[in-house]
């Protein structure tokens, strides 16, 4: 075992849950040299060390080839690919012949279900070895410029799907143009996107990319009638796909990136009920995924919502670029909101290229040893400000107010407020942009009490100034309110259909639900999303009820 890998990675059984485990697959002998699990490869078995031993490599026979770690007697193989349908991204070959035991996903997940704890202490090191993964091979290569608007594009869904990735940037590698000529590439053909079988995507969609690495985006859309379509997969969306579907709704949920929302963004969530030491917003999406895939939920993504209509006793939503629709008796409206942009001159000749509206690993990389500023006062710019503070050379803080703890939470005011590589311009503003080729220079910040301006050095421009809620396609289909955001309950102000009061997450639609931060007068946490999705399947039920439909009737 190599030592260098993180606690948890390499996790063991003992001899009793491998007897308890044994029941479900058959063990074989190996031999040395033998290939378990290949890169690339979807569909494959959980395998766990009896003996002998087992080596995690990259690239196994090429110039390439490096060994990530080592598995010994009790070791079990794998991350949380294998659960949710995604290649592998390193090879297993037996380095010591012995004897393995060979579990299929559908055998392990129904072992689980029988002993949640082992269940869990399973999950716990796929997701680990996932984020050693995220840091460690090179996965997917990406090669582009960071100025160029589909290299971020492609960058900000692996990363936001966890996929593990290379980048490599023209503007920096000297090797990049060889690389690309090799390839029959020419820089005007860039980004490209390579697989280690071969395949070369040229500035491929996010649906395309999704199709490589998969399962992701399903490929046909369910022609039969299902319970409900949860449209978005955040927090409350995918609380209302774990409880929809652990309770025996026929569940499919759609989202235009991936899962996590705005939430699965957040570098560390320290304020959610049971991770006292905090947790990721990816892992806390990871997590969510790989639960309502276990009890059925189909979970499709990049699959952007495009429209809803009514039809003869159910609910249409069409899939933008599908051409296809979705038929369901009720839907969860989940789509949530995007950030605001500021109304400065200049913001989009550096938007896609210096102005961020998230802070993630991929951001994070973007920012080593370069002055960022952060704009926004509540706690996504804070949540922000802690985590770039550690890649950034400087981060300076704008926040419109006097007050920082005003619409932050006292444990981010605090950190924010102890560390001397922070500064916070309160009552300002950024007024203008500067910079050249696409290429953020400084910011002007001023202050809006003394009229005094400032230029800041920027490298990076990250934006929270609030959100704006993702309803377009709803097409007036339900009621909103006069700030786009969707009225629910009594807030509705008519009954729903004309003769019952809508239940209280219930829109003007009958049957067409709301939760999280699309909602009028939501409340914008994850802890109340979930719960607010919980409840929303509760409500479900109850209007299947009132229509005589049992689930998957």
């Amino acid at each position: 075992m190599d030592s260098s890998e993180p606690a948890g990675t390499f996790s063991r059984l003992n001899r009793d849950q491998i007897g308890a485990l044994s029941g479900y697959g058959v063990r074989r002998r190996t031999r040395a040299g033998e290939l378990l699990v290949q890169e690339g490869r979807r569909q494959r078995d959980l395998f766990v060390v009896l003996s002998g031993a087992v080596a995690m490599v990259e690239g196994p026979g090429t110039a390439e080839e490096r060994l990530v770690g080592v598995h010994g007697p009790g070791a079990f193989l794998d991350e949380v690919g294998l659960l949710t349908g995604q290649p592998s991204f390193v090879s297993a070959v037996v380095r010591e012949p012995g004897e393995v035991l060979a579990v299929s996903v559908a055998a392990l997940l129904d072992f689980v279900a029988r002993d949640p704890r082992l269940g869990d202490a399973i999950l716990r090191a796929f997701l680990c070895r996932r984020e050693q993964l995220l840091g460690s091979v090179a996965g997917i290569r990406l090669i582009g410029s960071r100025f160029s608007p589909d290299t971020r594009r492609l960058r900000e869904f692996a990363a936001r799907n966890r996929i593990p990735h290379s980048w490599t940037d023209l503007e920096e590698d000297a090797g990049a143009e060889r690389l690309l000529r090799r390839m029959s590439v020419g820089p005007d053909q860039t980004p490209v996107v390579v697989w280690r079988d071969g395949q070369v995507l040229h500035n491929p969609t996010n649906a395309e990319l999704a199709g490589l690495i998969g399962p992701g985006a399903i490929d046909e859309l369910p022609g039969s009638m299902v319970d409900v379509v949860i449209a978005g997969a955040g927090p409350a969306g995918l609380a209302a796909a774990v409880y929809g579907a652990s309770e025996g709704l026929a569940t499919v949920v759609l989202d235009a990136v991936g899962a996590g929302g705005q939430a699965g963004t957040a570098s560390r969530i320290e304020n959610y009920l049971g991770f006292p030491a905090g947790i990721t917003g990816a892992e806390l999406a990871d997590r969510a995924v790989v639960q309502a895939e276990k009890f059925g939920a189909v979970i499709a993504a990049p699959a952007a919502v495009a429209g809803l209509s009514r039809g003869d006793g159910y609910h249409a939503v069409r899939v933008d670029g599908r051409g296809g629709e979705v038929r369901a008796r009720t839907v969860v409206v989940a789509t949530g909101a995007r950030y605001r942009r500021l109304d400065v001159p200049r913001l989009a000749e550096f938007e896609g290229t210096s102005v961020y509206y998230a802070a993630t690993v991929v951001e994070a990389r973007f920012c080593a040893e370069r002055p960022v500023v952060v704009v926004g006062g509540g706690n996504s710019a804070g949540q922000a400000v802690v985590y770039l503070v550690q890649h950034a050379r400087s981060v300076r803080l704008v926040i419109r107010h006097g007050d920082l703890g005003r619409d932050m939470s006292r444990y981010l005011v605090d950190q924010i407020e102890r560390d001397s590589r922070v500064e916070v311009f309160r009552e300002s503003q950024v007024c203008e942009l500067a910079g050249a080729d696409g290429r953020l220079e400084s910011v002007v910040v001023e202050n809006l009490r003394t009229g005094l301006r400032r230029s800041l050095d920027a490298r990076l421009l990250f934006v929270f100034v609030g959100a704006r809620p993702c309803t377009d396609w709803l097409g007036g289909h339900v009621a909103l309110d006069e700030d786009g955001y969707v009225r629910t309950g009594p807030a509705v102000g008519a009954p729903a259909g004309g003769d019952r009061p809508p239940d209280l997450l219930e829109t003007s639609a009958p049957g067409v639900f709301a939760v999280g931060d699309v909602r009028s007068g939501s409340i914008k946490r994850v802890a109340s999303a979930v719960g607010e999705g919980a409840m929303a399947i509760r409500l479900v039920h109850q209007h299947l009820a009132r229509m005589g439909r049992e689930p998957g009737g």
